[in-house]
């Protein structure tokens, strides 16, 4: 990953706690606006087939009369038997790898009055069986939060950015044998929107949305995030997701859409 986009990520990641350990300070009595959630989800077949996933998700968010900041790092592996043949010609089986994905990022948004923002976002993401192989993308633009009350709560992000990213290795044939050919890195300027959206069904009971795009002359990046949560206690909740990843333009034999759907126990914080 390129190092101005490591950079933007521990830039990000300064200035918010830098606005916690102020907001601290001027609010001793609170945590800062600070809330948190965990979700973890494991899922084992075996007996016929065998297969093992596993996912994991980290939320911070931090909202108060200065700051709207955010923090996320999100898991995905999962390993699926196989029949493969050995060197010897026997049939076996084996354990591989068909999902390994991890994804994080931040953003910083400073306010400039209690709806309205300017927000610095970095994100990087590795998928070794996606579109991409891995894509960065840092951007700064403004926010505005159209619709807040105790049930419902709506906002957009919008401005440009700059974004790198190496497309999946293809396959080639050298001297008979097939190998994964690398392919070299893209950037581009984009321009990032995001919105999102949450509802309270009921006292126990939320939905949350969030979209986000990221739109360049040689890709355009689209991804939703929907979730249906049920609160058991305070602390613990059972939640069901479901992602929808999209790429505009991908090499030959590959998907431009991958979806996952995961139920997850969330632990809030």
């Amino acid at each position: 990953m390129n190092k101005t986009l490591i950079a933007a990520l521990l830039l990000a990641a300064s200035a918010s706690f830098a606005a916690q350990a102020q907001d601290a300070g001027n609010n001793a009595g609170n945590n800062g606006g600070w809330s948190g959630s965990g979700e973890f989800g494991y899922a084992s077949a075996t007996g016929n087939t065998r297969s093992q996933n596993v996912n994991a998700k980290l939320g911070l968010n931090q909202e108060n009369e200065q700051w709207k900041n955010s923090f996320f790092l999100d898991v995905l592996r999962t390993k699926v038997q196989q029949k493969v043949i050995d060197q010897n010609g026997n049939t076996v089986n084996e354990f591989n790898t068909t999902a390994n994905r991890y994804d994080g990022g931040a953003s910083v948004g400073y306010k400039l009055d209690p709806r309205s923002y300017i927000v610095g976002a970095a994100r990087y993401d590795h998928d070794q069986f996606g579109a991409n192989l891995w894509q960065g993308v840092v951007s700064l633009g403004y926010g505005y939060i159209a619709l807040k009350d105790a049930r419902n709560e709506l906002s957009f992000e919008i401005g440009p950015g700059y974004k790198e990213y190496r497309p999946a290795a293809l396959p080639v044939e050298v001297n008979g044998v097939s190998v994964q050919q690398v392919q070299p890195v893209q950037h581009e300027a984009v321009a990032r929107g995001l919105v999102n959206y949450k509802l309270r069904l009921t006292d126990n009971t939320s939905f949350e949305d969030t979209f986000l795009t990221e739109a360049g002359s040689k890709n355009t990046y689209l991804q939703n995030d929907a979730g249906l949560a049920v609160n058991m206690t305070k602390k613990l909740a059972l939640k069901v997701g479901f992602q929808v990843r999209r790429n505009s333009d991908v090499l030959p034999g590959i998907k431009k859409t991958d979806t996952l759907t995961t139920t997850n126990l969330v632990y809030n914080f």
